[in-house]
């Protein structure tokens, strides 16, 4: 249940993280480019292509670390627990 929930939480961090950076990325892009301003054409780039594209793969990076990092440590615990009762 724990790693479910840790890889619930990176989704959502990952997605905002991701959309922010694809926000900053869209931006800079447009600024490099020259991209035309006509009738709003710069924010739709930056807004329909850049932001969803940026919450897309940081909602999977996000997920992905966070369940690994979650599953990691609930190996770590299963092999404390042998450890211990071995010891015993």
């Amino acid at each position: 249940m724990k790693i479910a929930f840790l890889a619930m939480a990176g989704l959502v961090m990952g997605v905002v993280g991701g959309a922010t950076i694809g926000i900053g990325i869209g931006l800079a892009w447009i600024e490099l480019c020259n991209t035309s301003e006509f009738e709003g054409y710069a924010g739709m780039l930056v807004f329909f292509t850049f932001m969803p594209l940026g919450a897309l793969v940081g909602g999977l990076a996000g997920a992905t670390l966070f369940g690994m990092a979650a599953f990691r440590e609930h190996e770590v615990a299963v092999a404390r627990q042998r450890v211990l009762r071995e010891v015993r």
